[in-house]
């Protein structure tokens, strides 16, 4: 019988704040266990497993980084979407480490397919990359090259991989000005 007041939605909502205070790799079902004052198994009831809870931290976290995203690029375009984009992005990652490294999880194929959280971060990126021209597979590809670029600067900011004395904002800013050139003049080739 399941514990009253436990579900899968408020141990998915305890395991990303136990993350941004502990971190994603802390986060198992014997600490979230312990945070209630249960059993391992009486998890089982809620939860398939440890990847269920990952997926469930991933799809949560996602939700709220795609919604504070797109809040902040709403009304705008161009280099000014991107930068909005870019910032909420960023701020995001920074402020909530342990839900940002959730956001990186990979979710089953099936479970992405069904997701309206995944279905709302295409519809705002695509939204995005389609004012400055690009149509699949150039969409993909533009998706890939923000993405890495973003994770990467926000994982080396995170873990102080930047030694360099230049201020990290004058450089983000930067970056974000060569994304900006680079989208609108993405390089073009003929269809097959």
């Amino acid at each position: 019988m399941p514990r009253a007041g436990l579900s899968a939605d408020r141990l998915a909502e305890a395991a990303v704040a136990m993350a941004d205070e502990a971190g994603f790799e802390n986060v198992t079902l014997s600490a979230l266990a312990r945070h209630f004052g249960v059993k391992d198994a009486s998890l089982y009831s809620h939860l398939k497993g440890l990847r269920d809870l990952r997926t469930r931290m991933a799809l949560l976290a996602g939700a709220e980084l795609i919604e504070r995203i797109a809040a902040d690029v709403a009304g705008r375009s161009g280099r000014d979407a991107l930068a909005a984009y870019a910032d909420a992005y960023r701020a995001y990652a920074l402020e909530h480490p342990g839900r940002y490294a959730a956001t990186q999880v990979r979710v089953d194929q099936d479970v992405a397919a069904a997701s309206p959280v995944l279905a709302r971060t295409v519809e705002v990126t695509y939204g995005l990359l389609r004012t400055y021209g690009l149509d699949e597979p150039d969409l993909t590809d533009a998706v890939r090259l923000l993405r890495s670029t973003f994770h990467g600067f926000c994982s080396l900011e995170a873990d102080g991989g930047f030694g360099a004395p230049r201020d990290l904002r004058a450089s983000w800013e930067r970056i974000v000005d060569a994304l900006h050139v680079a989208l609108e003049n993405w390089p073009t080739r003929p269809r097959a």
